[in-house]
């Protein structure tokens, strides 16, 4: 372990030297977006001079490569790919030639954690996934649980902790309060069961920090030579260790409440729940034959994939992003106040149009998953004229593509709600391989109106109540991970956390949005 430990040490402190050499002392290659091909080495140099901005570098390639950006790793890495932000292209994998690109191997080999789950599920399972998803996730009784949950939640969890913050003068971690707000309507979907993570006590949540860890190691997955990562894993070093010690915490919580609800189930409980978990222990295997309800580990997988997918994507992350830019744009928010003001019903969300461009706007912009990762079967010509070798990888760059101004126009870069409004004042449709946030094609998010309802919710009781500042001096970026969160850091005060109200000098600063909060007069 300390040989490979030293090996690492070497090759990074090698890279360095000759980054620093080949880029540092060449102004011309440091200026351009799209890397040089070195012998051996590939363009990795210039990746690693760039992964601290990976997302704005993926941007500025690809508009200065027409779209596709073909990235050659070091020889024999296996870590050669094409990174597309081109429509044509997204629009052939993710629906015309939809057959060729399944999960495959290596997906399920880089997500590894979530088994046998929908996301990564293939072939006549991903199919039966997905028909009994959509069964379930359309069931009157699962449609009133989202909304009732959600409204509890508002009433016990949300508006008493921002009352108190408005009372107490504290500064919130308004991501921080988001993920719990999301983990604990997802847990209650999915499991049945509330973990009570937001509350006024805030809670440490383990669940919450080994998931975040678990989306870090998967994305470093991608950029890393497959058989240095799986190396890592076998013997159990940096975020592979990290990653497998958390993975157990994940696995513990959800063998217990398995094993609760089986032992509820088997008393003549539950049988009528309309959760995730009980519905899929319960599940019909002659209507749906290759689901296993009788195995622990896939039950753990199907929670656990749709756990993770309710609290870190569209609704928590997006709600950060979200209310960071209303505070930058202080015209949108007002806006929106004026529509919930003269037109907000609580039975009728869908009348709040700019709310809903807004939300579509800030989507385009900070997409929750920022890649998808493609392979394809056999080889392939994409309408880009790029040939793809069989089992290849491909990256669509959600991020760059709502950035890019061949797509979107010269403005693509602006906050503009407003493009999402047509002269009539409804809402402009955009195809899905353009605005791609809720996927496209046979894989489209079968959770899309739920995740807009459950924003909607908590933008409109936010907004109608309270006021937010945002804390000066945070320097906002994304983080490094296959879920676009959000992380700041501090430049004028250091680290800190918040004690009752009071900033305290620490090592210890969670990622976030840090906010203060009064009550709207």
């Amino acid at each position: 372990m300390m040989i490979l430990n030293l090996l690492e040490v070497c090759i990074i402190a090698f890279l360095f030297f000759f980054v620093f050499q080949c880029f540092f002392l060449d102004n011309k290659s440091h200026k351009s977006p799209l890397f040089k091909n070195w012998p051996f080495l590939g363009m990795i140099p210039g990746l690693v001079v760039e992964i601290h901005r990976i997302y704005d570098w993926m941007v500025e390639a690809l508009e200065a490569s027409d779209l596709n950006f073909v990235f050659k790793g070091a020889w024999f890495t296996g870590t050669d790919l094409l990174l597309t932000a081109d429509p044509r292209n997204i629009h052939h994998i993710l629906s015309s030639n939809f057959q060729n690109y399944p999960k495959g191997p290596e997906f399920k080999k880089i997500f590894d954690i979530l088994g046998e789950g929908i996301v990564a599920a293939d072939s006549k399972l991903g199919e039966d996934l997905r028909k009994s998803n959509h069964t379930l996730f359309h069931h009157k009784d699962f449609l009133e649980l989202a909304v009732s949950s959600n409204i509890s939640k508002l009433k016990k969890g949300l508006i008493p902790l921002l009352d108190r913050a408005v009372k107490r003068n504290i500064i919130l971690d308004l991501q921080d309060v988001f993920k719990r707000y999301m983990f604990d309507i997802s847990s209650i979907l999915m499991t049945g069961y509330d973990p009570m993570s937001l509350s006024t006590e805030m809670p440490e949540v383990e669940f919450a920090e080994a998931v975040d860890l678990g989306e870090e190691a998967i994305f470093y997955r991608h950029l890393k030579p497959v058989i240095l990562w799986m190396l890592q894993k076998w013997i159990g070093i940096g975020l592979e260790k990290k990653l497998r010690v958390s993975m157990l915490t994940v696995d513990e919580m959800l063998a217990k409440i398995i094993s609760s609800r089986r032992e509820e189930i088997s008393r003549g409980k539950r049988e009528t729940s309309v959760d995730v978990l009980t519905y899929y222990i319960n599940v019909d295997t002659t209507k749906y034959k290759y689901l296993k309800p009788s195995s622990d580990k896939f039950i753990r997988d199907v929670v656990f994939s749709l756990l993770i997918a309710g609290r870190d994507t569209t609704s928590s992350s997006l709600l950060t992003w979200f209310f960071w830019l209303l505070s930058m744009h202080p015209q949108v928010m007002a806006k929106i106040k004026h529509e919930i003001n003269t037109k907000y019903d609580p039975e009728d969300l869908e009348k709040l149009v700019y709310l809903h461009a807004a939300l579509s706007e800030t989507m385009r912009l900070y997409p929750p998953l920022p890649f998808n990762h493609k392979s394809p079967l056999e080889s392939d010509l994409l309408p880009s004229g790029h040939k793809v070798e069989a089992h290849s990888m491909i990256l669509i760059s959600m991020y760059a593509l709502g950035r890019m101004r061949s797509v979107w126009g010269e403005d693509a870069s602006d906050f503009k709600p407003e493009r999402w409004i047509s002269d009539e004042g409804v809402l402009r449709h955009e195809p899905s391989y353009k605005f791609l946030v809720f996927n496209s094609g046979p894989r489209t998010c079968l959770g899309k109106h739920l995740a807009l309802l459950q924003m909607k919710m908590v933008a409109v009781n936010i907004i109608q109540n309270y006021d937010f500042k945002i804390v000066e001096g945070q320097m906002i970026e994304p983080v490094r991970s296959v879920i676009l969160s959000m992380k700041h850091k501090v430049n004028k005060v250091g680290d800190f956390k918040i004690v009752e109200g009071q900033m305290i000098n620490t090592k210890y600063d969670p990622e976030g949005l840090k906010v203060t909060v009064s009550k709207k007069i």
